[in-house]
């Protein structure tokens, strides 16, 4: 005789609870983003408010300072670099196909092949800034958020601990602190390697009178956030365009790179990076493509913070509780 199997009305009601819960969170999917975006945004913010604070700017001021700050920077990027990366990545995504030509003549690449790719990249850009316009209300409300989140942080502990009560609160406020502190690190040791890395490879390319200068030396900016393949990937788009100039700067080019990957990796880490426990190679790439996957270009940005706000917490959260298990 076949067993029975009974489900008790708890479990039902249990089941039901947890998909309505689940089916909730993928409603507010957004917000939680927003929240997520203004705490990494805090966290890289929170050291500079402090230390504003110290000098006895008060702590409002010291954000609002920020804040001009940041969009002065908007401003300048939008008004100075933004028209010239446009045109020059057109032009290049124009001319790629006459340059692997040259560089590939027996794969008789058709230029006519890609006019309606490039055709559609204008397209693309087109509906990336309508859609940073669009979106202005969500970037306010981010940057809202982040505001009162540095501002309320300093009251953030005292009200933990009440709420809490002490051991509990205590052991919150730790895991808060730390990932505040790896995550802001993380974020602007992230930014100064960009800033860097792009400033350096495009001076060189300028030296070396190397065409599409700017849109070469952002690429290699941004895949700087890939380990170890990033900047090999940065560096092939180069070397193909260098064999428009001579049949010697490619030459120059691997060498330009390579020198800068060094560096990077003796200098610029090592100052920029001395405080952050670095997430493993692997660990960034799977995240990047898992986030590229789930959420496009956002869940690719979004992906490294992530995984260093979840490893933060369970480390510290077994790290507590093997300390007070062997306390007791």
């Amino acid at each position: 005789m076949p067993k029975r199997i009974e489900i008790s009305h708890k479990t039902i009601i249990f089941t039901v609870i947890f998909l309505l819960f689940l089916r909730f969170l993928f409603q507010i999917a957004e917000i939680i983003s927003w929240l997520f975006i203004s705490f990494i945004l805090m966290s890289a913010f929170k050291p500079m408010v402090d230390g504003l604070e110290k000098y006895r700017i008060p702590r409002v001021l010291g954000i609002i300072l920020i804040y001009i700050g940041l969009i002065l920077v908007i401003i300048f990027a939008g008004s100075t670099i933004l028209p010239p990366l446009v045109n020059q990545t057109l032009n290049l995504a124009e001319r790629l196909p006459s340059y692997l030509n040259i560089l590939l003549p027996q794969a008789d690449i058709d230029p006519r092949s890609f006019s309606q790719q490039i055709t559609t990249l204008g397209e693309n850009i087109f509906k990336v800034s309508l859609g940073i316009f669009n979106n202005i209300v969500a970037l306010f409300t981010i940057f809202v958020i982040t505001f009162y989140l540095t501002l309320e942080r300093k009251n953030l502990d005292a009200y933990l601990q009440q709420v809490l009560g002490d051991g509990p609160g205590e052991t919150v406020i730790t895991v808060i602190k730390k990932v505040e502190e790896r995550l802001g690190a993380w974020v602007r040791g992230q930014l100064a390697l960009l800033l860097s890395i792009g400033i350096f490879t495009y001076i060189g390319l300028v030296l070396l009178g190397i065409p599409f200068a700017l849109p070469l030396a952002i690429l290699a900016g941004i895949l700087e956030i890939i380990p170890n393949i990033g900047p090999i990937l940065a560096s092939l788009p180069a070397i193909i365009v260098s064999f428009t100039v001579s049949s010697l700067h490619p030459v120059f080019m691997i060498i330009l790179y390579f020198a800068i990957q060094q560096l990077e990796n003796q200098i610029v880490v090592p100052i920029v990076m001395s405080r952050v426990v670095g997430v493993p190679p692997l660990v960034t790439i799977l995240a990047i493509l898992v986030g590229l996957k789930i959420g496009g270009i956002g869940g690719a940005v979004l992906a490294v913070p992530i995984v260093v706000t979840v490893e933060t917490v369970f480390t510290q959260y077994f790290r507590l509780k093997g300390s007070a298990a062997g306390i007791t």
